[in-house]
C-alpha cells in the first residue's frame, strides 16, 4: 500500500471521496526551466487528467455541483493539470496530486448559504443621519469669509 504522500496509488479528496488509481491518467514531457542539461532529456512535466463525473461514489448533487462548477475546466468531460515547477518527475507527480486533489475539494464543496437581509438599527440610522448633519456643517462653514 503507497504512503498518503506518494505519487501513485488512490488519491483522498475528501472524508467521503477517494478517486482510484485506475481513473487517473497520467502523461509526462519536457519541462522548460532550471535543470541544466537534464531538462533537455527529462520528461519531469506531469499532466494528470481524470473524468470527474464519472467518479464512483458521488451522489447526482455531487455530480451536478462539479459539472456546474468545473463546466470551463473540463475538455471532452476530462479535467487535467499540469505540475513543472520542480526537477523531478516524482515531486512533479506529488503536486499534482494535490492540486488535483484541491480542484475536486473546492468544487464539490456546498454552496455558502445566503446572506439574510437585516434593516439596519434604529440607533445605527441616526448615526448616520448626525454623521451626515455634522459633515454638512462643517462645509457650510468653511464656505464664506465674511
Amino acid at each position: 500500500m503507497p504512503a498518503a504522500d506518494d505519487a501513485a496509488g488512490d488519491l483522498p479528496v475528501s472524508g467521503s471521496l477517494v478517486v482510484p488509481a485506475a481513473a487517473l491518467a497520467w502523461r509526462f514531457s519536457r519541462s522548460s526551466g532550471p535543470g541544466g542539461q537534464g531538462v533537455n532529456t527529462a520528461d519531469s512535466r506531469v499532466e494528470l487528467s481524470v473524468t470527474p463525473l464519472d467518479l464512483p461514489g458521488l451522489t447526482d448533487a455531487q455530480r451536478a455541483r462539479l459539472a456546474e462548477r468545473l463546466g470551463s475546466r473540463l475538455v471532452d468531460g476530462v479535467l487535467t493539470v499540469a505540475a513543472s515547477e520542480h526537477r523531478q518527475q516524482l515531486r512533479n507527480r506529488q503536486a499534482a496530486r494535490e492540486r488535483l486533489a484541491a480542484v475536486l475539494r473546492a468544487a464539490l464543496a456546498p454552496p455558502v448559504p445566503a446572506r439574510r437581509r437585516t434593516k439596519p438599527t434604529r440607533g445605527s440610522q441616526e448615526r448616520r443621519i448626525a454623521a451626515k448633519k455634522r459633515r454638512g456643517e462643517l462645509k457650510r462653514r468653511r464656505g464664506s469669509w465674511d
